[in-house]
């Protein structure tokens, strides 16, 4: 089930976008935390450089989008839920919520000025499905 709402978030109010996945929370988390595994779910980020394989507070580097490589800065990292910035501004709040019984809602959190983003979110939650869901049929 995919849904796109305004919520209330540790960063105020944003447009959220999610989707719920038969996946264990911990294989989710470890998609969105594991800077090797971004461009095999994110419809933009064709390379990563960074600081840490995993990210954590203050993980640095770049990440390339077709015609550049953009600088990155993690601004929070907390249990399940994620904050960066881009080129020094605010970018998408990553969260992977616990459904228990091997489910779990990964959503994106934009600042309400975002909506632009949504369709970018949409493919990346498709391309994370993908990814998760598929990884337990071979």
């Amino acid at each position: 089930m995919t849904q796109i709402r305004t919520a209330r978030t540790p960063d105020g109010r944003r447009l959220e976008v999610s989707h719920v996945l038969a996946v264990a929370a911990a294989d989710a988390w470890d998609a969105l935390v594991d800077t090797t595994q971004w461009p095999e779910w994110s419809p933009l980020v064709t390379g990563v450089e960074a600081t840490d394989r995993r990210i954590r507070p203050d993980t640095t580097g770049r990440i390339r989008v077709p015609g550049a490589w953009l600088p990155f800065r993690v601004a929070s990292c907390t249990v399940r839920r994620w904050t960066w910035r881009v080129t020094g501004l605010p970018a998408a709040g990553h969260r992977v919520d616990d459904l228990g019984a091997d489910r779990c809602r990964i959503a994106f959190e934009l600042p309400l000025h975002g909506a632009g983003y949504v369709p970018v979110c949409l493919r990346a939650l498709a391309n994370l499905e993908a990814l998760l869901e598929g990884s337990g049929e071979q």
